[in-house]
């Protein structure tokens, strides 16, 4: 495994990063089914079968596992049939017992905060979507990683109060953003669009970068146009490294 001081971020596929913080790598929101394997997300534009694109050829060592939540495209079967069984896991309280039905023996819900390996994990607020979709949607969480160098990973949340509240609280390098605009057939989207992406750019001092795009049939904002209407923000490829 790659060994570097400072902060780092490996975009693997969709949400799947790989967060990397002094000398220790976190593996977050584990998506390992091959292309095409998994139904589309239903009541969406379109019925094109997930995931939109191959696995990448990239290294996924790592030595703890965070789960932002459990829905398909952040936690699927072909990553509870891949991870190791003792893999530290950390995750929303609400979805420890989940986790600990899947056969990991080594789950750690985060109520507020934990440790790992000199790193302090923050579970922070989100909200996947807007009103009544958004109750609906179930909880969600970020993370903060906090070591020598801070990052914050918003998870699936659209722009509102407490993101801004995490970023005054937390002043942190580093902010990995959810994009795609995610969005079913009535509503508005579940995930962050031009226009969130560009709140947090406002909010910020902090490098920003988003994920989260161009392989979920219902994300349809592309990197393309994301990059086209925000200034100041990466948006990188599959298998592309960051860093901080």
């Amino acid at each position: 495994m790659s060994k570097a001081a400072g902060a780092a971020v490996t975009l693997v596929r969709n949400a799947t990063v790989l967060v990397t913080v002094g000398e220790t790598t976190f593996l977050v929101d584990p998506l390992f089914a091959s292309q095409g394997a998994l139904p589309p997300i239903d009541n969406t534009p379109n019925d094109r079968r997930n995931p939109l694109v191959p696995m990448p050829e990239v290294d996924r060592s790592h030595d703890a596992v965070v789960v932002t939540h459990r829905h398909p495209d952040h936690f699927d079967d072909a990553a509870a049939a891949e991870l190791d069984a003792d893999v530290p896991l950390f995750c929303q309280p609400a979805e420890a017992d989940a986790f600990a039905e899947d056969g990991f023996t080594d789950v750690r819900p985060v109520e507020g905060e934990a440790s790992f390996d000199g790193v302090t994990l923050h579970r922070t607020p989100g909200r996947h979507g807007h009103g009544e979709l958004a109750e609906r949607m179930g909880p969600v969480s970020g993370f903060v990683f906090e070591g020598e160098e801070t990052l914050y990973l918003a998870g699936d949340t659209v722009w509102y109060e407490p993101v801004a509240e995490t970023l005054a609280r937390f002043d942190p390098d580093a902010v990995i953003l959810n994009g795609g605009a995610a969005r079913f057939t009535q509503g508005e989207p579940i995930t962050m669009g031009v226009d969130d992406v560009a709140a947090v750019r406002e909010a910020t001092d902090a490098a920003v970068a988003v994920v989260h795009m161009e392989a979920i049939n219902h994300c349809l904002l592309s990197r393309d146009e994301l990059r086209a209407e925000t200034e100041g923000v990466s948006v990188p490829e599959d298998g592309e490294r960051i860093e901080f």
